[in-house]
């Protein structure tokens, strides 16, 4: 009855709330990237070992695991097929604030967010369609949809790479305008676009109050198995303390607010889908402000802080 019932539920958010949450998640992103220059992207030829390993840890890793998870705990269909699409998109978008509170490599969390903001143009449609496919039940779903993958690297193009691109023209040009413009404006839009989730779950309380529960603990292991996920890749690859943390952070912190915007594009909300990436987008910022607080408090070498 549960599994019908949600995989037929569709969110309500209408065109133009859509539009302004398209913006949100634009503004977002050129806040982030008023603090990102060509010398982020530099460091791949300095620590590609690191950077790699978080690409990897994102990008290849994280959709394999979300998919044993789905094949092991069996969710109803539009909510397995949310956590593919999760575990499809980049990194989130206080990912490096989140690394910075816990004593992480700073300069690599925000390399990471931009390396895999770019890749997230080709590589969240195509983890989104391959593992979506590769499980029986999200199959028939994404057949149904048919969702044209230009279609879908187009806007996802537009609402990362254009802003991403922008921001690090204005910081090229103007480097000190622009760390004042991102203090204010990445805050702003974030909390923006925090509101507008909220919003999106309020119209909806009844559907959310009555699947709260049994979103809760899928998100609650999901999230928990990807932060393991990057802990223990960085951990195997041995790297750093500092770079451990920042992988781990940009593992388990994902940009669920691009994966809610999919969701209403090409899925029109469907609700197990819709529930599951705006439950996603605040739980993380709780169990990532709890990692940071206890990563804060625990030292790191001296040797460590100085690199």
């Amino acid at each position: 009855m549960t599994d019908t019932v949600l995989d037929n539920v569709h969110i309500n958010f209408d065109s133009q709330t859509l539009w302004i949450l398209n913006i949100a998640l634009a503004l977002v992103m050129f806040g982030i990237a008023l603090e990102i220059s060509v010398g982020d992207f530099k460091r791949l030829l300095k620590k590609p070992k690191s950077i790699l390993t978080g690409v990897c840890s994102q990008f290849l890793i994280l959709p394999a695991m979300t998919f044993v998870l789905v094949w092991l705990i069996e969710p109803i269909p539009s909510i397995a097929l949310g956590m593919f699409m999760v575990a499809a998109c980049p990194g989130g978008n206080i990912s490096n604030f989140i690394t910075h509170l816990a004593n992480g490599n700073s300069a690599l969390s925000v390399s990471l967010t931009a390396v895999a903001t770019l890749m997230a143009v080709f590589m969240t449609p195509f983890n989104l369609e391959l593992w979506g496919s590769l499980y029986g039940p999200t199959a028939i779903i994404l057949k149904d949809v048919a969702i044209s993958p230009y279609e879908m690297v187009k806007l996802v193009s537009l609402l990362l790479a254009i802003p991403l691109l922008l921001g690090m023209w204005v910081n090229y040009l103007k480097p000190v305008l622009a760390k004042k413009m991102a203090k204010v404006l990445k805050w702003i839009s974030l909390v923006f676009f925090i509101a507008l989730i909220f919003l999106a779950l309020y119209n909806n309380r009844e559907i959310f109050v009555d699947y709260i529960f049994y979103v809760f603990w899928i998100v609650l292991i999901h999230n928990l198995l990807a932060f393991l996920t990057g802990f223990s890749i960085a951990r195997l690859m041995g790297l750093s303390t500092r770079d451990v943390r920042s992988i781990t952070i940009e593992t388990g912190i994902q940009n669920s607010g691009l994966g809610l915007l999919l969701i209403f594009t090409f899925f029109e909300g469907l609700g197990g889908m819709a529930l599951l990436a705006a439950f996603w987008g605040i739980w993380h910022l709780v169990s990532g402000l709890v990692l940071s607080a206890f990563w804060g408090y625990k030292p790191i070498g001296k040797e460590e802080l100085a690199s």
